[in-house]
């Protein structure tokens, strides 16, 4: 369990002064710019093996610990993955769970959901790509007095912790895929991860093969995922 320090007890509070106004008009260009930029974000499945340097999955690890959490808990943990034995490794347990969900434990229906992906059991990606980020859940936090304290919207937290994560490799320059084997209990024993976390996500992180592909998709538009009341 990881340790961390925080006021319990009698709330403690200081002046905000990180907020920066805007005048509506650079409010807009900004939020314009922002969506650009994410919308040109694709999910990938063809990585290059181009070395990545260590400080920049640094600092985008440091903004997804800036996300909002239950209690400021902070729930989660990130086992970045380099070593090409321990990816070998681990591309053999997930694609052993892979191969059941499409041969055993998926429905036909869902199947269908995934044809327009192109997806299948074989997951070369997870040895090509120079980092995989193994995204963990904490049940509880461990404090410096050893006591253990329970952590509260776990997946929530976990959620926002990541998309903060994608979004800040994106803009680092960056690709990614969101990987989930199921289950994925394999990871806390090859990463050495104790039993009150759960291993949500596989964050496949790198830069795009020469001559990748994505599939033909389009996102929803606003009216559609949007109301306004």
């Amino acid at each position: 369990m990881s340790k961390l320090s925080f006021n319990q007890g009698t709330p403690q509070f200081v002046p905000l002064s990180t907020y920066r106004a805007y005048p509506p008009e650079e409010m807009a260009q900004r939020a314009k710019a922002f969506y650009q930029e994410l919308s040109r974000r694709k999910t990938i499945r063809e990585f290059s093996s181009t070395p990545v340097s260590r400080e920049i999955i640094e600092q985008c690890l440091l903004a997804a610990g800036t996300a909002p959490s239950g209690a400021n808990h902070q729930p989660w943990h990130f086992a970045v993955v380099a070593d090409p034995a321990l990816k070998h490794k681990i591309r053999i347990e997930a694609e052993i769970e892979e191969r059941e969900f499409y041969e055993r434990r998926a429905p036909q229906e869902w199947k269908d959901a995934l044809a327009p992906l192109g997806t299948d059991s074989n997951k070369p990606f997870l040895e090509d790509a120079p980092y995989l980020i193994a995204i963990f859940g904490q049940k509880s936090t461990l404090m410096d007095d050893g006591t253990a304290v329970k952590n509260y919207y776990v997946p929530e937290s976990v959620s926002i912790a990541t998309g903060f994560l994608i979004a800040a490799l994106h803009h680092a320059g960056l690709a990614t895929l969101t990987h989930t084997p199921s289950p994925m209990g394999f990871l806390n024993q090859l990463l050495g991860r104790p039993d009150n976390e759960k291993p949500y996500i596989l964050l496949v992180v790198g830069h795009p093969a020469t001559h990748c592909m994505v599939p033909n998709i389009r996102k929803k538009p606003l009216e559609q995922i949007a109301s306004f009341l």
